[in-house]
């Protein structure tokens, strides 16, 4: 060895913080360690001290882990994940420490206590009241209502009601938050062997187990895996005996004193990896949404606004679909509870549609031939297309010619799957003029697919709409799921346009905002923009310009 190598050996033994210092001379001259060995050589040492101190030796390669006889894994984690459905307490050590669902127990009681204190408040409660509670989930309530029955504490009586009958049957729930408690006091969790045996049997009960995502208690099996020193920490540990104790903390007691003269402190280890830090940022997908507004202003368009709750009238009269298109059943529009009215719509614009309804009114058709309901015209509803926001728009005289967009928030009756949700995004938009046509839609659908979806592999295909003719379809292709709807595309009908007292040539369109940001975002179900997974958010972000074949263009 050379004399720089041994210098070498020398400064990382002098960097150990004192934790890993005090484990390395606990290690005999040949073999290794449990982690429950370990704490029996040093009584002063707990067990969160211990994997932390042995965290770092491994990063430094000073040890390494020798795994069970019969396994090929040097993860600790995934042996435990097999075996932690049968644990052995008798033949292993394990540390019980709270999941996160133990966590909130600990903080706010286990979910059948927290129910009984709701009971004993008012003597007899709802089951129904209990099912709509908040501060737990579906899977929770379940399950507490359940344990609830079993005990016997409590009876349900007419009409599905909670009554208190026998408090002293909750002995075993008590019992269990009392351990829950004990366990979160301690940040480095206990071992099992300090509970009574009643105490255990509930541990192993409600612990988390194999194929189980849920549980109050983790049981983490030190006993399992043996430590040694690597070559290069059986070079490391003879240095340590010849260190002199170090300072690591100059407090003003030493100072007063001037005892730091005749010490030495230790060394900062700035080779190790830094912990990660995730810096605060918007949500990825509302991050899309803000560009997809910047593109529509950059080109020259105007915002166009309306309400969630829209009226019958906004929604699908104006647009003349007739009141009785199956659109309007309650399995695809949501309506308002009481049906109420929206009474600002001006009774000469109402008469207007009704007439194209009705008869054409002039527009040069026969209209829907039947006999419009002024009053269901007025019923509010959630708004379920923003082509609503569009009839807005041209009632209320908009720039000649004109270029206008909205992304509007509807909401449908929809069976959630990989490309369907009950309340979504679309981008709308309309532009007025007396040159523009059937070509003009398509050139801005193309552009559209381009700088928004970021994809090329677009195509068209004749649809019908109600309120425009001609009407297209644009479809785009997923990289997973193939070839999607994107939405529907047209030129205004006179019927539509006409009661609204607009005479020149409009396009419109209304796109799946969510779904071309699937493709934009390399996303392949829908409900991922919506993730409450932080690591999938940090992960998320918009395909680069360029990748998959897909064309540079000027918002890249």
């Amino acid at each position: 060895m050379t004399d720089q190598e041994k210098n070498d050996i020398l400064a990382l033994a002098k960097s150990l913080h004192p934790l890993e210092r005090q484990i390395l001379v606990s290690f005999p001259a040949q073999g290794g360690v449990t982690e429950a060995g370990l704490l029996r050589a040093i009584p002063t040492l707990q067990p969160a001290q211990l994997s932390m101190a042995l965290g770092w030796l491994q990063a430094k390669e000073i040890l390494q882990i020798i795994p069970p006889t019969g396994t090929s894994s040097t993860q600790p984690d995934e042996v435990l994940r097999q075996d932690a459905a049968s644990p052995d307490l008798r033949q292993n050590a394990f540390i019980v420490s709270l999941t996160e669902s133990g966590q909130c127990y600990a903080q706010y009681k286990c979910p059948p206590l927290r129910m009984i204190v709701a009971i004993e408040k008012t003597g007899t409660l709802p089951i129904r009241e209990l099912q709509q509670r908040t501060d737990m989930n579906p899977d929770e309530i379940s399950e507490a209502i359940g344990l609830l029955k079993k005990s016997g504490a409590v009876k349900v009586g007419a009409g599905g009601v909670f009554e208190m009958t026998d408090r002293s049957k909750l002995h075993t729930m008590n019992r269990l938050q009392k351990i829950i408690e004990r366990v979160g006091s301690l940040s480095e969790g206990l071992d099992i062997k300090s509970f009574s045996s009643e105490d255990q049997e509930l541990i192993l009960f409600w612990h988390r187990k194999r194929s189980q995502s849920k549980g109050i208690f983790r049981m983490t099996d030190i006993s399992r895996f043996s430590y040694e020193p690597t070559d290069l920490g059986r070079e490391v540990i003879p240095h340590l005996a010849n260190l002199q104790e170090e300072m690591g903390l100059l407090t003003p007691e030493i100072l007063k004193e001037g005892s730091w003269h005749d010490r030495t402190f230790r060394k900062y280890y700035i080779q190790l990896p830094p912990p990660r830090i995730s810096a605060g940022q918007k949500n990825p997908y509302r991050s899309f949404l803000d560009r997809v507004k910047q593109k529509f202003v950059a080109l020259g368009f105007s915002e166009m606004r309306g309400p969630l709750i829209e009226s019958e009238f906004w929604n699908m009269d104006a647009l003349y679909m007739p009141q009785f298109h199956p659109a309007r059943e309650i399995h695809d529009v949501y309506f308002v509870k009481g049906f109420p009215i929206d009474q600002t719509i001006p009774p000469d614009l109402v008469e207007r549609v009704a007439a194209t309804h009705q008869d054409g009114g002039g527009a040069g058709s026969r209209g829907w031939q039947y006999q419009f309901d002024a009053e269901r015209t007025r019923r509010l509803i959630l708004r379920s297309q923003g082509t609503a926001v569009s009839a807005r728009t041209l009632a209320h005289h908009p720039n000649v010619s004109g270029k206008y967009f909205s992304m509007a928030r509807c909401f449908r009756y929809d069976q959630v799957d990989a490309t369907h949700a009950p309340d979504f995004f679309q981008v709308e938009g309309i532009v007025l003029g007396e040159t523009v046509h059937f070509q003009t839609l398509l050139g801005l659908l193309t552009l559209f697919a381009n700088e928004i979806a970021r994809t090329d592999q677009i195509k068209f295909l004749p649809a019908y709409f109600p309120f425009t003719e001609p009407s297209v379809e644009m479809h785009i292709c997923h990289p997973t799921l193939g070839w999607i709807e994107l939405g529907g595309a047209g030129l205004f009908r006179p019927e539509v346009t006409g009661p609204l007292g607009v005479t020149v040539p409009v396009i419109a369109w209304g796109l799946g905002l969510d779904r071309m940001a699937m493709v934009a975002m390399g996303l392949s179900d829908i409900r991922d923009l919506f993730t409450p997974d932080l690591s999938k958010i940090r992960e998320n972000r918009p395909v680069s310009r360029g990748e998959g074949g897909q064309r540079n263009g000027p918002f890249a």
